[in-house]
């Protein structure tokens, strides 16, 4: 049962309103709104299962603009180290508050409302979250240099908002001696359920490994070659197809002037229900990329709705003739456009799914909201994340009844609550080459967005590399569905002896490295070490020298991945006696032996693992 702890209200004053709510986990919580205007608030303060929730609540007593208002607390920095968010990089670190990366927006089609500070052992100082996923919040959360205290400030209705009578939302303090991932999981699920956001069916082919055209074809694809590559990726196992940018338009300068009319390049795709058929037969999926919100200059779909725009590219620079447009989805007609060329997309192409590009640009350029200057005039709703929420609705609704299987990917950073209800597929964010950023952000997304199929970006690296360098690069991102992006016909023989191997491994191991408990641990290092299970095994990697691996902790089977640069691992066995086999980066099995209890160092290479088969 709810415990009610404290209930405050207030007519507001022509002058500025200011109340002070005070909780177990952080002290008193202030409420500030400077000009209130008619609008009346209301706090409570809740608690249940070891968390606090502070509900406001806002009325009017007819139709207005809300005010800007912000909630704010200050607290002691006591054992509390880093400040971990869902698009965070390495190191996690506390900025001082004054320092532009002290400062996080959150909306529906850009990261979430949901925050941890935590310490050097992996354990939950305070993790906060708010159920606000759709509107834009501005949140600053640093140290303030007088006293070495933490801050903590969000403010809401800082974008152009419609009129209302009445807005509520809460804020979830949670201040557990919790393993810090734990207390992240239950926040994000918290705020799917207090927000109604309802996670998507996730279909099986969500969950298998993937060939993207883009590091390597970038614009530069032709079906000839596509079909010849994806022969060769069947017969590794790879499962799934994604053409990226380069099929709509013979240009091949990178930029986007030439999208909006989604028409093939019959030079590079001059039969694509053909090619699709052909490429299916092989037992790949195949899957398109879009970049939702944008018309190029050059196409027919700019002059068709020059009207109907958020902003252009040259609102943020000088851009060159080639430049593009957002759309505007609260005008109907853009939403039935772009929901119409993916339908005709699956149904004259054949197509299993979609890359769909570029969410978060949905937004105000520099001058601000345009429907103001035209009092809305064709547009059904007034806020551009209700267009959002409508489009992306209509999208997934109408493809779902073509093909309920149909796979949806997005990306980093619109991965929040609100919008996993649209997608099924959730991949990092670019970054080529970058195999540590690859694991970070597949343990953020893992943590953050619990119940999706997360996947890698797109895993390349040079032909004359090592095998063991390949493999590493795999192993991390072993922990998220794994996207290749490399030209699969020119690698050399061991390369793809490599990636044969772990697409097996990982096929193997699916239920424990996609489905089950996940913990990542040591963010503020990059996750050093993650380990994950489905109850029926447990599959370790170590991504660093000199860490030591429990190993043997239960009597399930165990396997233990040498993902560092350094040969050999050293393992603390649990039981009296275990039985290992170990493995080198290609899957050859180097040797058998049983190590006694203790700590050992086992001779996994580089690259490769141990299986610990009994006890």
């Amino acid at each position: 049962m709810l415990l009610l702890l404290m209930l405050s209200a207030a007519v507001l004053p022509a002058g500025a309103f200011e109340s002070r709510n005070a909780t177990r986990a952080v002290g008193d919580v202030t409420l500030t709104c400077e000009t209130p205007g008619n609008w009346t608030f209301r706090t409570a303060v809740t608690e249940q299962d070891g968390k606090e929730y502070l509900c406001v609540e806002m009325s009017a007593p007819e139709p207005a603009l809300p005010p800007v208002f912000t909630l704010s607390f200050a607290l002691p920095q006591l054992g509390t180290h880093h400040l971990w968010n869902i698009n965070g990089t390495a190191r996690f670190p506390l900025k001082p508050e004054w320092a532009s990366a002290a400062r996080f927006k959150s909306s529906l089609a850009s990261g979430m409302p949901l925050y941890a500070f935590i310490n050097d052992g992996d354990d939950n100082r305070l993790t906060l979250a708010c159920d606000e996923v759709s509107r834009e919040l501005i949140s600053v959360m640093g140290v303030k240099e007088e006293g070495c205290l933490l801050v903590w400030k969000t403010t809401w209705f800082t974008v152009p908002e419609a009129p209302m009578t009445a807005y509520r939302t809460t804020l979830c303090l949670d201040a557990r001696d919790v393993f810090w991932a734990d207390a992240v999981r239950e926040a994000s699920l918290w705020m799917r359920e207090a927000a109604g956001c309802v996670a998507g069916p996730v279909p099986e082919a969500a969950y298998e490994p993937l060939y993207s055209t883009w590091y390597q074809y970038h614009q530069e694809v032709y079906d000839h070659e596509l079909e010849k590559e994806c022969a060769l990726a069947a017969s590794l196992g790879i499962k799934t197809l994604i053409v990226d940018d380069g099929w709509q338009t013979d240009n091949n300068l990178r930029g986007y002037a030439f999208c909006g009319d989604w028409r093939l390049s019959s030079r590079r795709f001059p039969d694509m229900p053909a090619h699709v058929k052909r490429i299916q037969r092989t037992g790949l999926k195949y899957m398109m990329w879009y970049s939702v919100p944008f018309v190029g200059r050059h196409s027919d779909a700019y002059a068709r709705f020059k009207d109907c725009i958020l902003f252009t590219q040259k609102d943020f620079y000088d851009a060159p003739g080639d430049f593009y447009a957002v759309l505007d989805p609260r005008f109907p007609e853009v939403r039935e456009y772009l929901t119409g060329l993916y339908v005709k997309a699956v149904r004259e192409w054949g197509l299993d799914g979609f890359k769909l590009d570029f969410i978060d640009s949905f937004r105000f350029g520099k001058d601000g909201d345009p429907a103001l200057r035209d009092g809305y005039a064709g547009r059904d709703v007034k806020t551009v994340p209700e267009g959002v929420s409508l489009l992306m609705t209509g999208i997934r609704d109408t493809l779902s009844r073509l093909n309920p299987d149909v796979l949806i990917e997005f990306r980093q950073k619109y991965v929040g609550p609100a919008i996993t209800r649209f997608g099924n597929m959730f991949r990092v964010s670019d970054c080529p080459g970058d195999a540590q950023q690859n694991r970070i952000g597949i343990c953020n997304l893992r943590v953050g967005a619990p119940g999706v199929a997360v996947h890698s970006d797109m895993i390349e690296w040079h032909p004359e590399e090592t095998p063991g360098e390949v493999a590493r690069n795999i192993q991390s991102a072993l922990f998220g569905v794994v996207q290749y992006s490399m030209v699969l016909a020119q690698l050399p023989e061991e390369h793809l002896e490599v990636v044969r191997c772990w697409l097996d491994f990982s096929r193997r191991h699916r239920g424990a490295l996609l489905k089950g408990w996940f913990r990542p641990h040591h963010p503020e290092a990059g996750y050093p070490y993650v380990e994950a299970g489905d109850g029926t095994e447990t599959v370790k990697a170590v991504y660093q020298d000199g860490l030591v691996v429990p190993a043997a902790v239960s009597a399930l089977p165990e396997t233990v991945i040498n993902a560092s640069a350094e040969d050999g691992v050293t393992a603390d066995f649990k039981a009296r006696s275990s039985r290992v086999r170990i493995y080198d980066c290609r899957g050859r099995l180097l040797q058998s032996k049983t190590y006694r209890s203790g700590l050992r160092r086992v001779d996994i290479p580089s690259g490769g693992w141990m299986e610990i088969i009994n006890r």
